[in-house]
Formats: structure tokens, C-alpha cells, sequence
């Protein structure tokens, strides 16, 4: 363990840092420009990810595990989002054909 922390804390912070901001605006890019259900929730979980990866880099170098137990509490809600998401998309399939966005104009009022 102790050599997976010296070569995280080899790799500068601001590295982690903009390699996060990147993968959390490729998924800020994915949820505004893709109609399709399923990039949406891909997109998603990968604005999770990349918190995960943050938390995960703040954690070794400050030595706490505290970053670490907030992204196992992550994982865990982004495998229920993942579950109960497919569920949706699921059941929108079956009644509209289409997992298309703007499709969903017809579950209105």
C-alpha cells in the first residue's frame, strides 16, 4: 500500500485536478447535447467518475481515508442510479419504441 501512495503523490495534484475537470465536461457536454436516454445516463456516470477519481486524489494526499469511504458511498449510489435508470429506459422503450428524449413529449399531461 505504501508504494501506491508514494506514486500517487509522485503525480503533481493539479494533474488529477484537470484530468477530473476534463471527464466531468465531457459528461456536462453529454447530458446537454445528446437526446439519447442511455448517453445521458453514460454521461452521468461519467460526472461521477470523475468526482470519484478527485475525491480519490484529495484522500491520498492528505492522507485521510475520509475521500475514500465518500466514493465507495458513490459507486454504491451510481450502481442503484445505473439499476433503476435501465429500469426506466426499459419501460420507456416498451411503450414509445424509442429511447429518444424528445419522444417523451407523449408521458405529459
Amino acid at each position: 500500500m505504501q508504494s501506491l501512495t508514494n506514486t500517487m503523490q509522485a503525480v503533481p495534484l493539479n494533474n488529477y485536478i484537470l484530468l477530473s475537470a476534463i471527464i466531468f465536461s465531457i459528461g456536462v457536454i453529454g447530458v446537454l447535447i445528446r437526446r439519447n436516454a442511455i448517453v445521458i445516463f453514460m454521461s452521468v456516470e461519467l460526472m461521477l467518475n470523475a468526482v470519484n477519481l478527485l475525491l480519490a486524489a484529495f484522500s491520498v494526499y492528505r492522507g485521510d481515508a475520509t475521500g475514500q469511504v465518500f466514493v465507495f458511498f458513490i459507486m454504491a449510489l451510481a450502481a442503484a442510479e445505473v439499476a433503476i435508470g435501465l429500469a426506466i429506459i426499459v419501460m420507456i422503450y416498451r411503450n414509445t419504441n424509442s429511447i429518444d428524449i424528445n419522444v417523451l413529449n407523449r408521458l405529459k399531461w
